[in-house]
């Protein structure tokens, strides 16, 4: 009966021996995959373009100064009328032409204490807005505008308020070729890495792509814009 019970024993002790050994094998067979698949490169691809700014916002700014408020109106108007005249002449459309109520700033309200009497108490802004697509006339246009400053028209220049801006607004239209571009970019940086350390490159793993960034190509042509896109690109590697 001993006997009978030591061989059992035995064999059900060689059994869990072997069962042990084969999930040992397996796991151990996973363990090294899945630390093959876990070797990755993440790499970055940059794609820029440059393209023509489509939209131009041209605020034209003058200012006038009186002591009489019903001159200053007078005046604003005579000048408003020969701006868009003149922008009308140049080849402007009436209907791209804008105009804001005039700012009146009474300067002998804003005295304080024993400050000297100002030359004139009221100064007054108008602004003259042009929207358009033809980025080309307009900026011709700009360099015109000194006919009107010899005829006695004071622009303002350096305010934020007059800085014209350029719009680019057909992103959408060149998203697809620049993410496509900024891939294969970074497709290229991992194969010369995985050709580099004598491994093979395998799927994606995760990519994110940034986001677009349009900017003045420089400060002399900012109606001319550089668009850029950056995608970032995790590779599985393997021997």
């Amino acid at each position: 009966m001993t006997l009978k019970n030591n061989l059992n024993a035995f064999v059900l002790g060689t059994f869990i021996f072997l069962a042990f050994t084969s999930l040992g094998y397996f796991i151990g067979n996973s363990a090294i995959k899945f630390k093959e698949y876990e070797r990755t490169v993440t790499v970055k691809g940059l794609s820029e373009k440059e393209v023509q700014a489509d939209i131009v916002l041209w605020p034209i700014q003058f200012t006038a100064a009186g002591n009489n408020l019903e001159d200053i109106y007078a005046l604003i108007d005579r000048n408003t009328k020969k701006i868009t005249e003149f922008l009308t002449t140049e080849g402007v459309d009436n209907a791209a032409i804008s105009r804001t109520t005039p700012s009146i700033t009474d300067r002998f309200a804003q005295q304080y204490g024993n400050q000297a009497t100002p030359e004139f108490r009221y100064t007054a802004t108008q602004t003259i807005t042009v929207y358009s697509h033809d980025i080309e006339s307009v900026r011709r246009i700009m360099g015109e505008l000194s006919i009107l400053g010899k005829q006695g028209i004071v622009f303002s220049r350096g305010d934020y308020q007059s800085t014209t801006e350029y719009l680019f607004t057909r992103l959408n239209e060149i998203k697809p070729e620049m993410i496509e571009e900024a891939t294969r970019k970074a497709r290229e940086v991992a194969e010369k890495f995985a050709s580099d350390s004598k491994s093979t490159l395998g799927k994606i793993r995760k990519a994110t792509q940034g986001q677009f960034s349009i900017a003045a190509r420089d400060k002399n042509n900012p109606h001319i814009k550089k668009i850029r896109v950056v995608s970032t690109v995790e590779y599985y590697l393997s021997d």
